[in-house]
């Protein structure tokens, strides 16, 4: 499928996700919302995609949302935006393929909240975090006072929703909310570092990590370590943990299939 705003590169089995709106900081803006819920339900269904990594082009990541859009809404309408935004993102974060965040500017307001929403974030020294809705009378709303506070704590996430100042790359690692900090030219090598380790293990074991980790948080310890066990136990009944078991018994590279 072709995309306007966005850039899709597929190569040894990473798919690499670029917004490319640089004139306008890569804002999200309907299209945008709508072109990234296309790309993730397609490279869902790509058997050549094992990771995908989500970047963007020029000086930011993603800057936020199209401000000119949101002035002109009502409350009903900002509560709609809200609510597919926050799917989109939902559907970022169960992606069961993982989602590395290669953050090589800007990433503020809707811009980091699409980065919380993916599994890992990868930070260049340039990067810049931050969630100032209320610098405009708002407040995060695609999943920033969620994902924010269960990823960096209550107190630090209230601390950057409420004052709306942005923090840089190294602070974001410092934190917790960057896995990693590095130097821009070496952001996107990072990246696919990640991406191919990843690409070396079961796809359907990492799927079911990813929800593992995502169903447990909102249940109790009991509940998600019976989660857990729910799903360990599930993948007997999986070729690839044939095939991973036989080949560390064997010492060779494991050939995993996706089944």
């Amino acid at each position: 499928m072709a995309y306007d705003l966005l850039l899709l590169d597929v190569a040894d089995r990473v798919a690499t996700v670029t917004v490319n709106r640089p004139d306008k900081l890569n804002a999200l803006n309907d299209q945008v919302m709508g072109e990234l819920e296309s790309v993730f339900a397609e490279l869902a269904s790509r058997d050549d995609v094992g990771v995908i990594i989500l970047t963007g082009s020029g000086r930011a990541f993603v800057a936020g949302a199209d401000i000119k859009a949101i002035a002109a809404r009502q409350s009903a309408e900002l509560g709609s935006m809200a609510r597919h935004g926050q799917s989109v993102f939902r559907a970022i974060e169960r992606s069961t393929k993982p989602v590395i965040a290669a953050v090589n500017g800007f990433a503020l307001g809707g811009g980091c909240e699409l980065a919380l929403a993916c599994h890992l974030r990868v930070a260049s020294a340039q990067a810049k975090f931050g969630l100032p809705e209320v610098t405009l009378g708002l407040i995060p709303g695609y999943g920033g006072t969620q994902r924010l506070a269960r990823l960096v704590g209550r107190g630090r996430a209230l601390e950057l929703i409420l004052t709306g100042l942005p923090i840089d790359g190294a602070e974001a690692h410092r934190i917790g909310l960057a896995n990693a900090v590095v130097a821009p030219e070496a952001l996107l090598d990072t990246a696919r570092s990640f991406a191919r380790a990843m690409l070396k293990n079961g796809p359907v074991a990492m799927a079911r990590a990813i929800a593992a980790v995502d169903g447990g948080l909102d249940r109790t310890l009991d509940e998600g370590l019976a989660l857990e066990a729910q799903l360990f136990g599930s993948l007997g009944d999986t070729a690839d943990m044939r095939e991973g078991t036989a080949a560390f018994l064997a010492k060779r590279p494991a050939g995993f299939t996706g089944k």
